[in-house]
């Protein structure tokens, strides 16, 4: 018969062995891929590894790369590249910025769906979002005020629609900048003069219709193609190569399992 204090070493064993195999992988930045995408791919990638916990923040692209320069997070999720400051930053703190693309999008174009629109040319795009057309009517709406929805400064989709769409003009001072692809999409469905962008992963939300832009529709063709105008890469961004469970949860995101959770999801998946 065991004595209580040799039950009581076997216990406090079996705790020291539990907390040593817990792992957490801590994961900041892009809402486009925090909001839906990685948090599906942690749960997948839990139910093959059940010691394994995850701390998922969605509050931006740029968070996430600040994340990595300052070590607060093992993955910085972004849907832009790392800028040149950010670059040197990291350097200036011994921190390597290593990017992994891991899924293509495309920022489609929402309108309300009662909306008479279903395509826009480029420069129509880039003068609603710049304020220089601010009534539908002038692009064969109904008549009535433009309301701008965009993402905020944090946001590398902010960063990337400036870009892609507008020359990297400014926003039109009027617009109205929303934290996540969620809450443009919800004030786009509830407001009839409503216009915004939205990862791929968010574009069927109730109340919005997807505009094509000179006739092409944001899909996995067309993204690929280069056809629709607005696609671009998606990355996770470690300091150097990863290792351990990190490296492990990063080959499972690139993983045919994982790129099918992807394309599931709405994203294109990366090509092999």
């Amino acid at each position: 018969m065991k004595t209580p204090f040799r039950l009581w070493l076997i216990v406090v064993a079996a705790l020291v062995a539990s907390v040593a195999n817990a792992q957490k992988i801590v994961i900041k930045g892009s809402d486009t891929l925090g909001a839906k995408l990685v948090p599906i791919l942690a749960e997948e990638f839990r139910a093959s590894h059940p010691g394994v916990s995850f701390e998922i923040a969605a509050e931006g692209s740029t968070t996430g790369i600040s994340a990595i320069i300052d070590g607060t997070a093992d993955i910085g999720m972004s849907s832009r590249s790392a800028k040149a400051t950010e670059l040197s930053a990291a350097s200036a703190k011994g921190v390597q910025m290593t990017e992994h693309t891991v899924a293509y999008d495309g920022l489609a174009v929402i309108a309300n769906a009662s909306s008479p629109l279903h395509n826009l040319r480029k420069r129509h795009v880039e003068q609603i979002f710049t304020g220089d057309i601010s009534d539908w009517g002038a692009v064969g709406g109904n008549p009535g005020p433009i309301s701008v929805y965009t993402r905020n400064t944090s946001s590398g989709t902010y960063s990337d629609f400036k870009e892609l769409a507008m020359r990297k003009r400014d926003y039109a001072p009027s617009s109205q900048k929303m934290a996540g692809n969620e809450q443009i999409a919800s004030e786009v469905g509830q407001n009839p003069n409503g216009i915004g962008y939205v990862g791929l992963a968010y574009s069927k939300a109730p109340g919005v219709k997807v505009l094509t832009i000179d006739g092409h529709k944001p899909e996995a063709r067309s993204v690929n193609s280069g056809d629709y105008p607005y696609a671009r890469p998606t990355f996770y961004y470690t300091n150097g190569e990863p290792t351990g469970i990190v490296a492990e949860f990063i080959a499972f995101t690139l993983s045919e399992a994982g790129q099918k959770i992807a394309e599931q999801v709405g994203f294109v998946p990366v090509k092999h």
